[in-house]
């Protein structure tokens, strides 16, 4: 099988690339020659992106997608496979964090549907496909708000962490369950990793550190004032998605396959996100959540 040599001429895939880490990922991977699909919720954000995208590099296509609900991924994943002969890079960066309990479409808590399940079930749709375009790359924004998270398999709708008094912003109750999420994301990673090793396809994920983006700014203004506060210490969104970019078009990646990253180096994760069987009981109560692989994504 052919080595990796670089994302030039490489169709890859970026969810939540509308604004901060995705858009700027999206747009140093155009300026070294990458096909971009930017994937958004909002219409007008993905083509103000697109445009961005556009003006160092190539044309990049735009998908609009509520990455919550099973259903419009479902959609989305169909889109892609239509569109694209070959799928060459997945990169799931889109993720948020709510301060209060919310549902999804699909009656799931909505940090876990957007922040887990929407990874887990997009790349699984387009796993075939990404097979088929090996050497094929996964690369999923986590963070290292996943330290000190467990996955609460008996709570996985969050009703207990959200009725839980926080002491501070580490630990409130939607961070706390952003931090379960992120720690998900690793696990995912590494059993993924797992699962697809010598196919060709690889999966890792990084951590981007502190970043001036958009992020926690919905959650009312306490969170906008601490957010602006912060803002002096955090990495511009170009810093926080130098990673990213490396594990998408570097070659010295090539052997790199369910590891966790920080500035471009193999960072060590929490012992809960070391955990094998951690792992392959989340991968099997996301099938649970998701439903399970049709006979079209098993062939």
């Amino acid at each position: 099988m052919a080595e990796w040599t670089g994302v030039a001429g490489k169709r890859v895939v970026i969810t939540g690339a509308s604004g901060g880490i995705g858009l700027a990922a999206a747009k140093a991977l155009a300026a070294r020659g990458a096909l971009i699909t930017i994937v958004a919720r909002s219409q007008e954000r993905a083509g103000a992106a697109a445009s961005a995208v556009e003006a160092g590099g190539a044309p990049a296509d735009v998908l609009t997608c509520d990455l919550s609900s099973q259903a419009a991924l479902r959609a989305l994943a169909a889109a892609l496979l239509e569109r694209y002969a070959r799928i060459d890079v997945l990169v799931n960066n889109a993720g948020a964090m709510f301060a209060k309990r919310q549902l999804s479409t699909d009656g799931i808590e909505l940090t876990w549907a957007l922040n887990h399940l929407a990874p887990f079930l997009l790349t699984r749709l387009l796993l075939e496909r990404l097979r088929e375009s090996a050497p094929a790359r996964v690369v999923t924004t986590s963070s290292d708000a996943h330290r000190g998270a467990r996955i609460p398999f008996e709570d996985l709708g969050g009703e207990r962490v959200y009725r839980a008094r926080g002491l501070g912003p580490l630990l409130a109750p939607g961070f706390r369950r952003y931090g379960q999420t992120k720690l998900a994301n690793i696990l995912f990673t590494a059993e993924l990793a797992r699962r697809i090793d010598g196919s060709g396809v690889s999966a890792n994920c990084f951590h981007p550190g502190f970043v001036a983006t958009g992020f926690n700014r919905n959650n009312g203004p306490w969170s906008r004032v601490a957010m602006t506060l912060a803002r002096p210490a955090a990495r511009t969104p170009a810093r926080g998605a130098r990673t990213l970019v490396w594990l998408v078009d570097s070659p010295a990646c090539n052997n790199a396959n369910g590891g966790y990253f920080f500035d471009e180096h193999p960072a060590e994760p929490s012992p809960q996100a070391r955990d094998a069987e951690s792992a392959r009981r989340l991968w099997e109560l996301s099938e649970a959540q998701v439903g399970p692989p049709t006979p079209q994504e098993l062939e």
